[in-house]
C-alpha cells in the first residue's frame, strides 16, 4: 500500500458543509494556524465526520470518540511526523487517521483493499508503530527516543496507552527500563475507565503544574548542573528533588506509582480540555527525565448511546446507528434483530453447565469476559469466573498454580492472544504436564481486524509441545462434548480451536447430554470407507467438504469426508487406512500450512511410508500474511472455498 504523508482531497468552502474546519486541513501541520477556541470547533467536526462515516462501513468507534480532543492536541503540540506518537492498541486512532491524511479513506477502514482499522507503518508516514496487541507503545516509544542517541536525531517520542493496557505486564517492564535510561520519554495514560486510580481533584493537578512549570523546570536543572559541577552536595539536590515527589505523592496515587518508576507525573488532566492538554505537553516536553500524563477521558464522548454503553460501541457494524435510529418502536424501545448463535455462545452456555455441576471448574480470561464468552459465567457463578486483565502471561501460570492444588482451570483466550504467552503454555503447563483446558476462540482467520487477529498459527506451535492435547470441533455439538472431554481429561494440558462467527445449523439443543469423546479419535461424515478422495476436514471446513463431495460425486468421483476432530494425537489407523484405500488424501484446515493439521498429517505418512497413489493435497492458508476482509473474501483470496477446494483437487486428480 503507498505510504500517505498528505491529505489529497480539495478544501471545500460550501456554506453548506457541517465541517468548514475540518475541510481546511490538508496535514496536521494546518493545525497551529488554529485558536482554541477553534480547535474545540474542530473536534466537534471530527466526531461528526467519524460518526458518519464509520457508521457507513463499521469499524471500532466509542475509543475514537473518546480521545477527539486528546488527538487534535498531540498533532498541535508535537511537530508529527518528525515527532513520534505511538498509539497503544490502535482502536483508538481513527481521528488520528482523518487527520493525517485518510479521511476520504474511512469508508473503507478495515474493509477488503480498504485501510487498516489499526495504526500501520506501511499505509502512512504518521504511523510511527503498527500495532493492535495491548501494552506495546511504552516500550516501541522508549525504543524510537533512544535511538536518538544513535542516529543523531532530536525528536519527541509519545506513548499513549489506555488504563486496560496498562495491566499488562509488558508496559511495567518499559516503564521500569524508561525509568533507568532516564530519557525525556513522553506516556499518556488514556484513562477512560478510572480503573487505576480516582481523581484527586484540582489540588492534584495544581500541585503537578506547578512543580513541572517554567521556572520550577529551570531551577531544577541549574540545581542538577551544580550538583554535577560539584558546587553543591548531590544529596542536597536529591532531597530537594524526593520532596516535590513526595509531596505529590501526598496528594496523588497514581503519582506515587509512577514516581517508583522515575517518571514525573502530571495530572489527573481533562482530556475533553484541549488548553489543558496543550498546556500539559508543552510543560512535559521541558521536563528532564521520563514523564507520565494522567489523562482522563469519556469513551464514546459525543455519542450519547456509547456514552452509556462503551462496550457495544466498542465497534458498529455497518449502518448499525442508522438502523438502530430506524428499528425505534411506537413505545420508543429499539427492535432487536434476533441474532445467529455463535461458538462463543455455544462455549459459554455450556461451560456455565458444566460448572454448575462441578464447583471446581473455574473459568479465566485475560479482561475479554464477553468476546470469550465467560460475561455468562460471571454473572452466574462469579466465584467461579477471574478475569486478570490484559496479562495473558499471568492467566496461564495463574491457572497453572490452580491445576496444582486440584482446580480444573478453562482459560480462554482468542488464538491471536494466547501467542504472547507461548513460554507460559511450554515452561508452566506442558513441562509440568498440568491439566491445564485452553480454549482458544477466534482461530483461524477472523475477518477486518487482519493478520494482527487472525488466529492462524496456534496449531503450529500447540501441537509440538509434549504433553498437549488438540482438538478442532467441527460444529456446536462437537465442541460442547470436546469442552467436557477436556475436563475430564486429567493427564495432561488439552486445547480445543474453534473460529470466530455462528454454528452453521443455526440452532442447538443445550439440554442434549453431553458426550464424551476417545482422545485421537476421528469419524467418517459421508462416503463409503473407500473411493478416489478422501477428505480430512478440520473443524469448521466440513462445512465446505460437505459442498465439494456433492460437486464431485455428479462426476462420479468417489469421495468420503472424515472429521479428524484431533490435530494432536492423530487417528493414526484412519491415516493409515486412507492411504490404503483412496487415491488422494486431502487435508483442509482454516491455519497456515506451515506446521498444521495438514504437515502433522504428511509426517505421519512420511514415518509409516504409507502415501496414497496420488499423494497428499494440503489446502490451507499460505506462508504469508492475510490483510484485512470479511471472512468469505478472505477464505475466496487464499482457495479456501468451496470453488476453491473443489478445483485444487481436480488439478491434482
Amino acid at each position: 500500500m503507498e505510504i500517505v504523508s498528505e491529505v489529497n482531497h480539495e478544501n471545500k468552502e460550501s456554506p453548506k458543509s457541517e465541517t468548514p474546519i475540518l475541510d481546511s486541513i490538508n496535514s496536521p501541520k494546518d493545525l497551529i494556524k488554529f485558536s482554541t477556541t477553534e480547535l474545540e470547533k474542530l473536534c466537534s467536526e471530527l466526531r461528526h465526520d467519524l460518526i458518519t462515516r464509520v457508521n457507513k462501513v463499521g469499524g471500532h468507534f466509542a475509543s475514537s470518540l473518546g480521545v477527539t480532543e486528546l488527538t487534535v492536541a498531540l498533532h498541535y503540540s508535537f511537530k508529527t511526523p518528525e515527532d513520534k506518537i505511538v498509539w497503544d492498541v490502535g482502536h483508538q486512532a481513527y481521528v488520528h487517521k482523518i487527520l493525517t491524511g485518510r479521511r476520504e479513506q474511512m469508508t473503507k477502514v478495515r474493509t477488503f483493499g480498504g485501510i487498516s482499522g489499526f495504526p500501520k507503518r506501511d499505509e502512512s508516514v504518521y504511523d510511527s508503530f503498527g500495532v493492535a496487541h495491548a501494552g506495546t507503545s511504552i516500550s516501541a516509544a522508549l525504543g524510537m527516543l533512544e535511538a536518538n542517541k544513535h542516529t543523531g536525531a532530536n525528536h519527541h517520542s509519545v506513548a499513549v496507552i489506555g488504563d486496560g493496557a496498562m495491566t499488562a505486564g509488558m508496559a511495567f517492564e518499559a516503564l521500569n527500563h524508561a525509568g533507568h535510561l532516564h530519557k525525556n520519554l513522553i506516556v499518556i495514560l488514556n484513562d477512560n475507565e478510572m480503573s487505576i486510580a480516582p481523581n484527586v481533584g484540582a489540588l492534584s493537578l495544581a500541585f503537578s503544574q506547578a512543580i513541572t512549570g517554567k521556572f520550577s523546570t529551570v531551577a531544577r536543572k541549574h540545581f542538577k548542573s551544580l550538583a554535577e559541577k560539584g558546587l553543591i552536595p548531590k544529596p542536597f539536590y536529591r532531597f530537594i528533588d524526593k520532596a516535590e515527589e513526595a509531596t505529590q505523592g501526598f496528594l496523588s496515587t497514581p503519582a506515587m506509582l509512577f514516581g517508583s518508576f522515575g517518571f514525573r507525573y502530571l495530572g489527573p488532566v481533562d482530556g475533553h480540555n484541549i488548553s489543558q492538554l496543550i498546556d500539559t505537553f508543552e510543560r512535559a516536553k521541558e521536563q528532564d527525565g521520563p514523564v507520565l500524563i494522567h489523562v482522563l477521558t469519556t469513551k464514546g464522548k459525543g455519542y450519547a448511546p456509547a456514552e452509556i454503553d462503551p462496550v457495544k460501541y466498542h465497534a458498529i457494524t455497518a449502518n448499525q446507528l442508522s438502523d438502530e435510529e430506524s428499528a425505534i418502536d411506537e413505545s420508543g424501545t429499539i427492535k432487536k434483530v434476533p441474532a445467529g448463535i455463535s461458538y462463543t455462545k455455544v462455549f459459554g452456555t455450556s461451560l456455565v453447565e458444566i460448572c454448575k455441576s462441578n464447583p471446581k471448574v473455574v473459568g479465566i480470561t485475560a479482561a475479554m469476559p464477553d468476546g470469550t464468552g465467560l460475561s455468562q459465567l460471571a454473572e452466574q457463578l462469579p466465584g467461579q469466573f477471574y478475569d486478570v486483565g490484559i496479562a495473558e502471561q499471568h492467566a496461564v501460570t495463574f491457572a497453572a498454580g490452580l491445576a496444582c492444588e486440584g482446580i480444573r482451570p478453562v482459560c480462554a483466550i482468542y488464538s491471536t492472544f494466547l501467542q504472547r504467552a507461548y513460554d507460559q503454555v511450554l515452561h508452566d503447563v506442558c513441562i509440568q504436564n498440568l491439566p491445564v483446558i485452553f480454549v482458544l476462540d477466534r482461530a483461524g482467520l477472523v475477518g477486518s481486524d487482519g493478520p494482527t487477529h487472525h488466529g492462524v498459527f496456534d496449531l503450529s506451535y500447540l501441537r509440538s509441545l509434549p504433553n498437549m492435547t488438540v482438538m478442532c470441533p467441527s460444529d456446536e455439538s462437537e465442541l460442547r462434548n470436546m469442552l467436557y472431554t477436556a475436563i475430564d481429561h486429567t493427564s495432561g494440558p488439552i486445547a480445543i480451536r474453534y473460529p470466530r462467527g455462528n454454528i452453521a445449523s443455526g440452532v442447538i439443543n443445550f439440554s442434549k447430554p453431553f458426550e464424551k469423546i476417545k482422545i485421537g479419535s476421528s469419524q467418517l461424515v459421508e462416503g463409503e470407507t473407500s473411493g478416489t478422495v478422501c477428505i480430512l476436514s478440520l473443524g469448521h471446513t466440513k462445512t465446505l467438504a460437505i459442498k465439494v463431495r456433492d460437486k464431485l460425486e455428479k462426476e462420479g468421483i468417489k469421495t468420503s469426508i472424515y472429521d479428524p476432530r484431533f490435530v494432536k494425537p492423530l487417528d493414526s489407523k484412519l491415516l493409515e487406512h486412507a492411504a490404503k484405500n483412496f487415491q488422494l488424501l486431502v487435508t483442509t484446515e482454516d491455519h497456515v500450512l506451515m506446521g498444521g493439521f495438514g504437515s502433522a498429517v504428511a509426517e505421519q505418512l512420511a514415518d509409516t511410508n504409507s502415501l496414497p497413489q496420488k499423494g497428499l493435497l494440503r489446502i490451507g492458508i499460505p506462508d504469508k500474511f492475510i490483510e484485512h476482509g470479511t471472512q468469505q473474501e478472505l477464505y475466496n483470496e487464499i482457495g479456501l472455498s468451496v470453488e476453491g477446494i473443489y478445483n485444487s483437487i481436480k488439478n491434482k486428480l
